[in-house]
């Protein structure tokens, strides 16, 4: 079968970053498929290889074979099996990963990417889009437009495609009627609007048998516009913008005394030894002294060429740093709006702690609020308060720390980022940022004279959280209670947060779902934080179901301040109990989203305490808890 490109792919002997960063290689078109599941992508792509004589005897041969084995078109050539190269994706039948193949005219070099169809899919789809100049959205003549269909021009746009062929497909089994060509065409231009392509070409044809894909079709001598690879040959791409320079510090390499340098991967403009670079973030400046690689040094270095740089000074530059001209630093901040692809099963949750990775840089995140969910079908804006698998949304961040970037639309490389889960480490989104929040600018923290340090001295003991989690009923309340009696009894400044009481107030606005359960937490960690900055022990009693808010609370505060009480209870005990009486109508469906019923709760993986209530009664383990304050330096003896 023919290679496949990715991520470093190899093509007719040589790695694909030679044959597709040459200087001299202008002329290469990337481009993707997309549509509805058997719309014929993987038939398309199988043709164009087929009619360009891309292929090898032994693959033609390969493909006769597998044609029989898994082919959908009787005795022909089952084209779409060249790109369907997994075993699942053949039997059936559909496109699941996403695959990369090169091919090239005597007019131009491609890179085309087959991507999935079925909605689940719309995560791989998204990935083949990013790089693309260029989709082809294929449309089955038998069925029209979709929603699949409007999902995947919706993508497109946003991810930048500026360009769009509609590739009306299967005409052969309309019997090659114009007017089902034009009725189609017609009703996407009335959508057409929403996306805001620059071009927009319609083209009628057979992929199955090479209708107006390289030669013009005698079955329709009423089309008379472009076969598809004529209008791929003469598609002219914008010039590029002159984008300034961007380059993100990979590592510091530093082999001995005697060499520092920056290695990286230019994501736009170029550079040249003398130019006068600064550290976006932090604005200090220096001036490039070499541009240095594995074969020697070079003269300058452009977009995509990974070299590393010695400065003419040492400044403070580390991993995730992006140099830049002192003339056109990018947007620095820690606030920004964005559209997300939703890619996980797990929902979006507003104030659950994310990984946000932009480039080279690693910083935690948070979706502050949900501005809408962005409708595929007309990208009108929706209320919304999550986002499930393969929704778009527009959303606020809250980043951990000032990140350099550009919007999206300005520079694809600086402005595109993902959002990793904290604790599996999947990528969850994909995300392009399309402006900054002015009120990160606006917004200064102010410097007071009296901090943490003074205020805990004053009263002798050493701030910190204790965070009681367990299912209702564990007895976290009552063991929380019982230990700010006895600090207070040792003269100790305490305030206890419950989850009972907070709900009465500061979120009596908030119910029992997810969402709200991770804006309850939220709020009451920040708060939380504030009382730690006072220098209280302050002890929070709460359910806390999932462990990344948990964890999330743990992060705002320094390192040890934070002190994790796993009250440990077996469901079935805690239901015994049950003093509310709360089990017992959830068991009857009169309480939803009842954590332990029909809601998760994730106990701690390693908990800082963990308390086992059918092995000790509540003073016991009240006890336990200040032993371990004292013996860990947060009380005195």
């Amino acid at each position: 079968m023919t290679e496949i490109v990715s991520p470093r792919p190899v093509v007719d002997g040589h790695p694909a970053s030679e044959l597709f960063a040459r200087k001299d290689d202008k002329g290469i078109l990337r481009f993707l498929t997309c549509g509805s599941v058997d719309d014929g992508k993987s038939t398309l792509i199988g043709r164009l290889l087929y009619d360009t004589k891309r292929l090898f005897d032994d693959q033609i041969a390969t493909l006769e074979k597998d044609s029989r084995k898994f082919g959908t078109v009787g005795d022909d050539i089952d084209l779409a099996l060249l790109v369907d190269g997994l075993e699942a994706e053949r039997e059936q039948g559909i496109t699941i990963d996403v695959a990369y193949r090169f091919f090239a005219t005597e007019k131009r070099k491609f890179i085309v990417a087959d991507t999935p169809g079925h909605e689940q899919y719309t995560r791989n789809m998204a990935t083949g889009a990013s790089t693309a100049d260029l989709a082809v959205l294929l449309i089955d003549a038998r069925k029209g437009i979709l929603t699949q269909t409007r999902r995947h021009a919706t993508i497109a746009s946003l991810l930048g495609i500026r360009h769009v062929v509609l590739a009306v497909n299967k005409i052969d089994l309309m019997g090659y009627d114009r007017d089902v060509f034009e009725r189609i065409v017609g009703e996407f231009d009335a959508e057409a609007e929403h996306y805001g392509f620059a071009t927009r070409v319609a083209i009628p044809l057979s992929a199955r048998f090479g209708d107006n894909v390289i030669g013009q079709s005698p079955n329709m001598t009423w089309y008379q516009g472009p076969t598809l690879i004529e209008h791929l040959e003469g598609l002219e791409l914008e010039p590029g913008v002159d984008r300034p320079l961007r380059f993100p510090v990979q590592w510091v390499n530093r082999p001995d005394l005697t060499f520092r340098g920056y290695a990286g991967t230019v994501a736009s403009g170029a550079v040249h030894p003398g130019d006068t670079v600064v550290v976006a973030r932090s604005g200090q400046p220096a001036r490039v002294e070499r541009i240095v690689t594995y074969d020697g040094d070079l003269s300058a270095a452009e977009t995509d060429d990974a070299v590393t740089l010695t400065l003419d000074r040492e400044i403070d530059i580390s991993r995730g740093d992006v140099l830049v001209p002192a003339d056109a630093r990018p947007e620095v901040s820690d606030q920004v709006a964005a559209h997300l692809i939703w890619m996980a099963e797990e929902p979006m949750l507003p104030g659950r702690p994310y990984l946000l990775k932009l480039g080279t840089r690693t910083i935690g995140a948070a979706v502050t609020e949900l501005k809408h969910l962005v409708e595929a079908d007309t990208l009108k804006p929706l209320a919304a308060k999550t986002l499930g698998l393969n929704d778009i949304g527009f959303a606020n961040l809250s980043l951990a720390e000032p990140v350099a970037f550009d919007p999206y639309d300005d520079n694809h490389a600086t402005g595109a980022f993902i959002l990793i889960d904290r604790f599996t480490n999947q990528t969850v989104a994909a995300g392009m940022v399309r402006f900054g929040l002015r009120r990160a600018t606006n917004i200064h923290r102010q410097v007071l004279d009296i901090d943490k340090a003074s205020r805990a001295g004053a009263k002798g003991q050493r701030p910190s959280i204790l965070w009681f989690t367990g299912l209702s009923g564990a007895g976290k309340s009552t063991i929380a209670n019982m230990v700010e009696k006895k600090l207070h009894l040792m003269g100790r400044h305490t305030y206890l947060l419950d989850g009972d009481n907070v709900r009465h107030g500061l979120n009596r606005d908030l119910g029992f779902t997810d969402a709200d359960r991770v804006e309850n937490i939220r709020r009451v960690a920040e708060t939380a934080k504030l009382f730690v900055d006072a220098g209280l022990i302050v002890l929070v009693s709460f359910i806390s179901p999932f462990r990344s808010e948990r964890q999330m609370a743990r992060d705002l505060v320094e390192d040890g301040e934070f002190i994790e009480i796993f009250v440990d209870t077996p469901l079935a005990v805690a239901e015994e109990r049950d003093v509310k009486g709360l089990y017992k109508k959830a068991r009857e469906g009169q309480i939803k989203n009842f954590t332990g019923i029909d809601s998760p709760y994730e106990p701690p993986m390693a908990a800082d305490i963990h308390l086992d209530t059918t092995a000790h009664d509540s003073e016991a383990l009240a006890d336990q808890i200040v032993d371990y304050l004292i013996g860990n330096g947060y009380l005195p003896g």
